[in-house]
């Protein structure tokens, strides 16, 4: 079995990893690894939970060395707060057995304390483009120092709109940076973003059809005043669960209805603030209230371990869209169930969904609140037992 020794990893940072309970490479860690120690400019193209904070953030932490008052030498770019806020908490301690620094900034926080720890100097800053811009043009931070630059869920990146953002901070790092871009897919927008790197290595993690293979897949077909008693019975049956919804008032009904029900939820979306997002991804993640009910906020870069299931209260916009809320659970090689609630009138959608995603002989199956089989969802068979 390969190790990160192997890999050229430094002995310190080994240790901390051991630390962690991590001792071997994740296939886009073991891909990338030396090429990007070796300072070569690398892509990788690998799905959500694959491994690609320790992926790009070891050879960050190699390769940038110290920075100084608002001159980071690493720089992370991050599309959302949570996976910022991730990052940096999965940096840190390998930061710290290197004696490197390693911040966070991003919008949705208040932004004196964030200008003073640039201030007091950062050796890897991760940040969110938007809270990194208005950092720059107040001259709390400035990137002339920067060595080695990541941009990781770069095609969610492009899905928010933020790759103009991301190319003028890129106008402002030294032309002769090493550049890491990590992605789920490379086409599009983030190919035009990826030429800006001098003669790049391309690794690929093609694990798509294997994350859906790892999952367990039903669909129900639930009367609408049945999904909030059907999702109960759901999240009381897995413990840790993650319930997806559409739309932010959506999703504090849900949450809503689900508390009335007995069930110790939180909800986290778009127009919390920062602190209350935090709160409950602590809660989702330290067992405390262990079913989350999100927007699509919440789909990309969140990493929680042994998230056991996940719901679409509201059906995913496309099977892009489903693949990402569904790939909370079954990461890194583990299993997971996945449940998708279909109102009579979604059914065409999901069944193009289902096709694309060739599951197609997961036909949808009616199913009520009072159904005994919810609380062992996994392991009934929907082909073989149909309820008329």
């Amino acid at each position: 079995m390969q190790t990160f020794e192997d890999l050229g990893v430094p002995d310190a940072i080994v240790t901390a990893l051991r630390a962690q309970g991590i001792t071997s490479p994740f296939p886009i860690q073991a891909l990338t690894m030396s090429d990007a120690l070796a300072g070569r400019d690398v892509t990788g193209k690998a799905e959500t939970g694959s491994g690609k904070t320790i992926a790009f953030g070891i050879p960050m932490l190699v390769r940038a060395g110290p920075g100084a008052s608002r001159l980071p030498a690493g720089l992370v770019l991050a599309p959302t707060r949570e996976l910022a806020a991730q990052i940096t908490t999965e940096l840190k301690p390998l930061g710290e057995a290197v004696g490197l620094r390693v911040g966070v900034v991003y919008g949705g926080a208040p932004m004196d304390p964030q200008i003073k720890e640039l201030r007091r100097g950062l050796d890897v800053l991760v940040a969110t483009p938007g809270r990194l811009i208005d950092l720059m043009r107040r001259g709390a931070v400035a990137l002339e120092g920067v060595r080695v630059v990541a941009v990781d869920e770069a095609d969610r990146m492009a899905d928010l709109g933020f790759l103009p953002p991301v190319e003028w901070i890129l106008r402002h790092v030294p032309k002769d940076i090493q550049m890491m871009l990590f992605s789920a897919t490379l086409d599009g927008a983030v190919a035009r973003l990826a030429r800006r790197m001098v003669d790049p290595v391309m690794h690929a993690v093609d694990n798509g059809s294997a994350t859906v293979e790892a999952m367990t897949h039903r669909f129900l077909k639930v009367h609408h005043m049945d999904k909030a008693k059907v999702a109960a019975r759901l999240a009381r049956a897995n413990g840790r669960t993650l319930v997806f919804c559409r739309t932010k008032r959506m999703c504090d009904k849900v949450c809503g209805e689900l508390v009335s029900l007995g069930v110790k939820a939180s909800a986290i979306h778009g127009d919390l603030q920062q602190r209350q997002r935090e709160r409950a991804l602590a809660d989702f993640a330290d067992g405390s209230r262990p079913v989350l009910v999100a927007t699509d906020v919440a789909a990309r870069g969140i990493h929680v371990d042994d998230v056991n299931a996940v719901v679409h209260y509201d059906p995913p916009e496309d099977q892009k869209a489903y693949l990402h809320r569904s790939g909370r659970t079954a990461r890194a090689g583990a299993g997971g169930l996945v449940v998708c609630l279909i109102e009579w009138n979604q059914e065409l959608d999901i069944r193009r969904i289902q096709r694309r995603l060739g599951l197609s002989d997961v036909p949808p199956v009616e199913m009520f609140s009072n159904d005994a089989r919810l609380d062992d969802l996994a392991g009934w068979d929907p082909v073989i037992e149909v309820v008329a």
